[in-house]
This record gives C-alpha cells, sequence and structure tokens, in this order.
C-alpha cells in the first residue's frame, strides 16, 4: 500500500523513517535536525560511529526516542540543474533505501521529500523519482508512506501519483 499525508515525519509509526541526510550523517536543518532532534543523541552518537554516507547511498541507525523502530539516512544529490546526474543519484537514494529496508526486515517505511529542501531539487521532478521508486518497490512493503511536509507538496504528490497509476493502467 502506497500512502501520501501531511505530517511530521518525527511521529510517523512504521518500522522505519528515512531521513535526508547530509554525507556527513551530521545533522543539520529541515527535516534531518527535526528527526535528530526528536530521536535524541543516541542517533547522531550511532551516526558518528558510521563517519558518513555518499550521496545516493543509505545506512541505518537504530531510532532513539522516535516511534519508528529504525532510521534510513539517505543522501540526495543538491540540485545543480540537472546535468551533475541529479536524477539517477536521487532515484540511487531511494532505491538504495527500499534495498537496505528490506534487507533488515521493514515492512513499514516512511519517506519525506528528499533533496527539495536546501538542496533545491525541483519538487515534481523529485516527486516523480520518489513515487517511481515507490510503485516498484509496493510488491515488497506493507506500507510505503510519502509524508509531505506542506499542503503544496501534498498536492504535487497526490496529482503525480493519479497520474501515474493513470498511465500505469493505460498502457504506452
Amino acid at each position: 500500500m502506497l500512502t501520501i499525508k501531511l505530517g511530521d515525519i518525527t511521529k510517523e509509526k512504521v518500522d522505519a523513517i528515512v531521513n535526508a541526510a547530509n554525507t556527513g550523517l551530521r545533522g543539520g536543518g529541515g527535516v534531518d535536525g527535526a528527526i535528530h532532534h526528536a530521536a535524541g543523541p543516541s542517533v547522531m552518537e550511532e551516526c558518528g560511529k558510521i563517519g558518513g554516507c555518499p550521496t545516493g547511498q543509505a545506512v541505518i541507525t537504530g531510532a532513539g526516542k522516535l516511534k519508528a523502530k529504525k532510521i534510513i539516512h539517505t543522501v540526495g544529490p543538491v540540485w545543480r540543474g540537472g546535468g551533475k546526474r541529479e536524477p539517477e543519484l536521487l532515484k540511487a537514494a531511494y532505491e538504495n533505501s527500499f534495498l537496505l529496508a528490506k534487507k533488515n526486515g521493514v515492512k513499514s517505511i516512511a519517506f519525506p521529500a528528499i533533496s527539495t529542501g536546501v538542496y533545491g531539487y525541483p519538487l515534481e521532478e523529485a516527486t516523480r523519482i520518489a513515487l517511481a521508486a515507490g510503485i516498484n518497490f509496493e510488491a515488497e512493503f506493507d506500507e510505503i508512506r510519502y509524508i509531505c511536509f506542506s499542503e503544496r507538496d501534498l498536492g504535487v504528490y497526490t496529482g503525480i501519483r493519479e497520474e501515474l497509476r493513470k498511465k500505469r493502467t493505460e498502457g504506452p
């Protein structure tokens, strides 16, 4: 089941939430800062032991004080106009998060909009990549949630999901 909702990812009760991390796993602003703040210092300690995560890759830690059981930290690309492999790297961030979740027995997972905040990735393009990845992995999870930070994000996610579903049922 693929769900899209408006909310706060730090309050999701799922097996794993995904964090839009930076390569140093140092916490930061936006969703990354909110997750680290809500989870408490144990997650930052685990991130420190891991050391880092390259763009497009994912690592997993405990979830500290969150309702989720695990946090999958993935690094999306900084938008530089689209010619620096950004679509490929964003797709890899989602796919590697799903693969790591599967490897760790995760059945329910919640994603934020990766790279669309301070990393500047255009929301519509990022949403297409995010939802296409979710559709590809949908059969392997009980639930995949996309947690939208704003009404605007929710509208974009919902509209693109319907567009992708329509294409899938109509065919080429």
